[in-house]
């Protein structure tokens, strides 16, 4: 009887992370797309003199940007119910098709460069994911609200809490007004400090409605009232200077560097509020280093060259010349031997 109801246990786990991985793969790609659609409405507003980045919400009011905004919003759905079923550092790295779905279509109708060491970048992103979720730590079981309450009562998740207001707060009040129109790490680190909250805020709200749907009901608990207005303040927050961040540098820029630092701040978060990590074995937590690092190097390759024109074909056209200038040297060598051999 014990064997049975394992193997229900298990077949129900498997179920559950299928949906879960389903439903992030899916918000990948409306994620990504929404990134391109959002653009050419900036791009479109910029055109008529109305930016985000100079503190305009022209965009409020072009059909192209709420096109946008719906494609994000089922991504953020989807995602959102991903975090339900699946643990988030298996959510989270599976971002990296975001990075590649909005820097293939950017290239295709934004006109934005994406030489050959772009396309490795893109698919070091692709690979550097995979091998962190291989190899990621599993969330702990979270079966109800207070015993969540009792997981952000730890005080260094506490720690970390504050050390994310504070630095947003000092991010949003004297570094963004200096350089965030210069710097593209500044609006892409706010997006990803609040995002690290928002995602534990989405999990607290995903134990909330399965205790509601499976248990007893959690609408009238206060925490999860502080879940969903967590949620709304820090996507709003994470809206404006993604906005602002995507009116002034190029997607195929602000994609994966947001990528990197989100997954990041989010598996960090993850790790303190659930105590993922301790569990970990050493060849584990080795190939989570490593799948950080080949991403890393994917956004250096992205970003470092992006406006060299390197290419397959000018890669073998400078093979050529090369090869062709070789055997002519080699020729006018040997020639001038055997002239030499003669005189003498």
């Amino acid at each position: 009887m014990m064997s049975g109801d394992t193997g229900v246990s298990q077949a129900a786990d498997r179920k559950s992370f299928l949906i879960g991985l389903c439903l992030a793969l899916s918000s990948c790609v409306f994620i990504g797309i929404s990134f391109i659609i959002k653009k050419i409405g900036l791009i479109r507003l910029s055109n008529r003199g109305l930016r985000a980045a100079s503190g305009g919400f022209g965009y409020l009011k072009d059909w192209v940007w709420w096109t946008g905004l719906l494609f994000m919003g089922t991504g953020e759905l989807a995602n959102f119910a991903a975090y339900a079923f699946a643990p988030a550092s298996l959510v989270t790295p599976l971002g990296a098709l975001s990075v590649l779905i909005s820097a293939v279509l950017a290239n295709r109708y934004l006109k934005e460069k994406l030489n050959l060491l772009s396309k490795i970048g893109c698919v070091l992103c692709l690979l550097g994911s995979t091998v962190i979720v291989i190899h990621a730590p599993k969330d702990r079981p979270v079966d109800s609200l207070d015993e969540m309450a009792m997981m952000l009562a730890d005080p260094l998740f506490v720690a970390y809490l504050l050390f994310v207001m504070f630095t947003t707060f000092l991010l949003i009040a004297f570094y963004a007004p200096k350089y965030g129109s210069n710097n593209v790490l500044i609006y892409v680190l706010i997006c990803s400090l609040i995002g690290s909250l928002s995602v534990m805020s989405v999990k607290g709200l995903g134990v909330a409605i399965k205790q509601t749907m499976t248990d007893s009901n959690q609408l009238t608990h206060p925490l999860f009232w502080t879940f969903l207005v967590s949620v709304v303040l820090t996507v709003s927050i994470q809206m404006n200077y993604l906005n602002k961040s995507l009116d002034i540098f190029d997607t195929s820029v602000v994609t994966p560097i947001y990528y990197v630092f989100f997954t990041t701040f989010v598996i960090t978060a993850s790790a303190i509020l659930l105590k993922e990590w301790r569990s970990m074995t050493a060849d584990n937590t080795i190939g989570s280093v490593c799948g950080f690092l080949v991403v890393i190097i994917a956004i250096f390759l992205l970003n470092a060259f992006k406006d060299m024109n390197v290419s397959v074909h000018s890669l073998r056209a400078n093979w050529m010349s090369r090869n062709a200038i070789y055997l002519k040297t080699g020729f006018d060598d040997s020639h001038h031997q055997l002239l030499s051999g003669a005189e003498a």
